[in-house]
């Protein structure tokens, strides 16, 4: 039987346990989107926490990207050392860790799929490939594309929120077409074993927005390129969460992975009110999903992996309140208890 502290690999990465942080914005970088101490703080604690791997909060790359306060940013060369410096802080703690890229849009926009050109596309394209090369030569394990919750990359796969008329919209293999060749240009850069991870919507819960025929369509081309892992979720950041209709309490988008891992060879990541183990365990069993991340449980308990190797019978002690959005000093959950045996 599977458990949730298997020792495993995704590629190059070895994890110590199937419990994952998802990328979660923390309000904690500089001006200039460097990471702080406190920042390298945050990442030092879920390290010695006990966390299985670790994704950064989403990191944009050019210098007239979009970003909201104390967002990451690495675009350029010079970033490199302060990003050296929090991966060699989270190694020491045993946990490996990924870096998150975006594009939101520039100059303070954020855009859609008929915003750029067909040269800023490609332009695009390379920002991700070069951003990707400074996180590898940083000493990050890998990266994650992000292409959910509704961003610029994820409403390439909505058949509604595209209205592109030439080759990157209109049916499902224009659609895609702009993430295979994200992850193209990053393969051809940091090599074949440097690994990529997909964040990727299972539906935008549109009426008829084709975005599940989009992600089934995708997952399986960048499979065929070597993907290591894809997080399935689901949503758009400005609506209500979790999306209505859905029949589960926890783990929400539980049939969408497990269709994901059905369909393809690469393991499957389930993000979305990930909160009992028991639960997690039975779909590691029975649905073929190798991880599961969460965001807000690891704001309440940094030390959570520890924990429910502890108490295995115990939910996490989040509850989805959201007051951790609302604090003035960054994205913290005012509950939080400092842990044991912090350094």
């Amino acid at each position: 039987m599977k458990t949730l502290f298997d020792e495993t690999c995704i590629g190059t990465l070895q994890l110590r346990n199937r419990l994952v942080r998802s990328a979660t914005w923390e309000a904690m970088a500089d001006d200039a989107g460097r990471p702080t101490p406190r920042l390298v703080r945050v990442y030092r604690d879920l390290a010695y926490g006990g966390t299985g791997l670790i994704i950064s909060s989403a990191t944009t790359f050019s210098g007239d990207a979009t970003r909201v306060p104390g967002m990451l940013a690495i675009p350029d060369d010079s970033y490199i050392q302060a990003y050296h410096e929090l991966v060699q802080t989270v190694h020491r703690e045993g946990a490996p860790i990924v870096m998150q890229l975006v594009f939101p849009g520039r100059n303070g926009v954020f855009w859609t799929p008929s915003d750029p050109s067909r040269d800023e596309i490609h332009s695009i394209a390379r920002g991700f490939r070069d951003a990707a090369f400074r996180a590898q030569r940083a000493g990050f394990d890998g990266v994650e594309i992000h292409a959910a919750h509704g961003y610029f990359l994820s409403q390439f796969l909505n058949d509604k929120r595209n209205t592109r008329t030439d080759e990157y919209g209109g049916i499902v293999r224009n659609r895609i077409r702009f993430l295979l060749e994200i992850t193209s240009e990053i393969q051809a850069r940091t090599g074949e074993t440097f690994p990529i991870l997909v964040k990727i919507n299972c539906s935008d819960f549109e009426e008829d927005d084709g975005v599940w025929e989009a992600c089934q369509s995708a997952c399986s081309k960048l499979a065929e390129q070597g993907i290591r892992a894809i997080e399935v979720s689901g949503g758009i950041s400005h609506m209500p969460f979790p999306p209505q209709g859905l029949p589960y309490e926890e783990s929400v988008f539980r049939d969408y992975a497990a269709e994901i891992a059905r369909i393809t060879d690469v393991p499957v990541i389930l993000v979305g009110l990930n909160r009992t183990p028991s639960v997690l365990t039975g779909l590691l069993n029975t649905a073929g999903i190798g991880y599961f991340s969460l965001s807000r449980p690891f704001l309440r308990q940094p030390d959570l992996a520890r924990y429910w190797r502890k108490n295995p019978d115990r939910p996490a002690e989040c509850l989805s309140c959201d007051a951790c959005r609302e604090q003035p000093d960054g994205n913290v959950c005012p509950f939080r208890k400092s842990l044991v045996g912090e350094k």
